[in-house]
């Protein structure tokens, strides 16, 4: 047991020369490059049990202007694990769709004669795709667009599918927030199924009127 808590104690002292290190860091970026103009909005943080020992969130906010935990999704953890992938230097990628390319979270389809055979996504080993992997059953648990998007396609799809086309969401989104500063807002559960609602009636009107019916809406029952 001495020797258990001695091993505890000294791993425990290794995270924080860790942390100490990565701060230091983020302190040496920040003096090459200018502040932002704006603070950062205040937001009441939950730390887990592997959090980082210094405010993650607001340092990751002084060296990239933006702020990623704005994204359902990314917590300042994971944020700072994909700078550290993937960099500050998004345009390396022209598109957000060659990105999600190089994440093998875009549908690599196989043609043959016009005709789509496959369209499987590619096995990576990449680590960005599997941390945003990794994020995505947490998110679907969350009343958000993306929660909502995921549940929808997991109980459509099932959960495999759900959970890469959530992931490409998320990185398009951190893409286009990293590289044009894009301010992420998200409009809720409610907003997106109701969007998906209208998107399907559409899809029905359309069908109806190809085979010459008229879609109506269900009368109300009066009750007497």
């Amino acid at each position: 047991m001495k020797q258990s808590l001695a091993l505890v104690d000294f791993y425990a002292s290794q995270l924080i020369e860790c942390d100490e290190a990565i701060e230091l860091k983020m302190k040496q970026l920040q003096q090459q490059i200018e502040p932002p103009q704006k603070p950062l909005p205040k937001r009441r943080q939950s730390h887990g049990g592997n959090a980082i020992n210094f405010d993650v969130r607001t340092e990751l906010y002084n060296v990239l202007g933006v702020d990623l935990t704005e994204i359902h999704g990314i917590g300042p953890t994971l944020a700072l694990k994909l700078i550290a992938e993937c960099g500050t230097d998004m345009s390396r990628w022209p598109t957000s769709k060659h990105f999600t390319s190089w994440l093998c979270l875009a549908p690599a389809n196989k043609i043959s004669g016009g005709k789509v055979l496959s369209s499987r996504t590619r096995k990576s080993s990449n680590r960005v795709s599997a941390l945003l992997r990794l994020a995505v059953p947490v998110l679907g648990k969350t009343d958000s667009a993306l929660g909502a998007f995921y549940r929808r396609l997991a109980a459509r799809s099932g959960k495999s599918v759900a959970v890469t086309a959530t992931a490409r969401k998320i990185a398009t989104i951190f893409y286009n927030t990293l590289r044009y500063g894009m301010k992420y807002i998200d409009p809720g559960a409610g907003y997106y199924n109701e969007k998906y609602k209208a998107r399907a009636l559409e899809g029905l009107r359309r069908r109806a009127d190809a085979f010459g019916f008229t879609l109506q809406e269900k009368p109300v029952a009066v009750m007497a």
